[in-house]
């Protein structure tokens, strides 16, 4: 009976988390370049003497959904999509250089170019600061150039150009907020080769239909745990009473 209510127990546990994980990408449905965590249960033999005829699944972790999000034109010349594979460099929470295809750029009132989350955008030499100016324009392969004050549309002055990296997949890690960061902690050399589309932003690639769907799945398969845990249960008080009978 133990072995039965552990294998209903981990079921339901594991469940859970997928949950944790399919509800994290459904409140990001709407963020600007989010990519989706991708959950996987993988079968186990439950250890302990006799023979391994429990199985029951753990939850991990399985990375993330690599795709690319659809393009939404805004006209809005500090929105900026990244074309293909690539990242954007910004600073991280911690204070290490981290990556995001969020493209939802705007000016900190400190002069500061930052993404929608409020991280700060580097540059080829640290964060990218903006002068007061008439307009912005940032050009395909991440230069800022401004139109000082005074002057007339055509002076475009460049203060600074985004940082682009295309590291490998398999050598990020993820973080809070979208982020992704080297899994050694170094930071990515800048690739020319990476570009930028000036006036549009790539929208989140959460499957929202899907994620409802494996929401309503993952609901019904822990209400399916639990009523084998109460079963477990009800079986072993039934075989008490039948051995106090004997």
């Amino acid at each position: 009976m133990d072995r039965s209510l552990y294998v209903a127990m981990t079921g339901a546990k594991d469940i859970l988390d997928a949950q944790a994980v399919n509800n994290f990408n459904l409140a990001n449905a709407s963020t600007t370049g989010f990519k989706a965590n991708l959950a996987a249960f993988q079968s186990q033999s439950v250890a302990g003497s006799g023979y391994a005829s429990r199985v029951y699944a753990t939850d991990s972790l399985a990375g993330w959904d690599q795709s690319e999000g659809a393009l939404i034109t805004t006209g809005r010349p500090l929105d900026v999509a990244v074309q293909g594979q690539g990242l954007i460099a910004v600073q991280g929470p911690n204070g290490q250089e981290a990556y995001t295809r969020n493209g939802d750029l705007h000016v900190s009132p400190d002069g500061l170019l930052v993404t929608s989350t409020g991280n700060v955008v580097l540059g080829d030499n640290g964060p990218v600061s903006l002068p007061p100016s008439a307009s912005i324009k940032i050009a395909g392969d991440g230069t800022v150039s401004v139109q000082p004050l005074g002057q007339p549309a055509e002076s475009l002055a460049a203060v600074g150009r985004i940082k682009l990296v295309n590291p490998a997949p398999d050598a990020l890690v993820q973080r809070s907020g979208g982020l992704f960061q080297l899994a050694n902690g170094a930071s990515a050399p800048a690739d020319a080769s990476v570009k930028l589309s000036s006036g549009v932003l790539e929208s989140s690639n959460v499957d929202l239909a899907g994620a409802m769907v494996n929401m309503i799945d993952l609901a019904r398969n822990f209400d399916l745990q639990v009523k084998a845990m109460k079963t477990t249960d009800t079986t072993a008080a039934a075989s008490a009473q039948l051995l106090q009978a004997t």
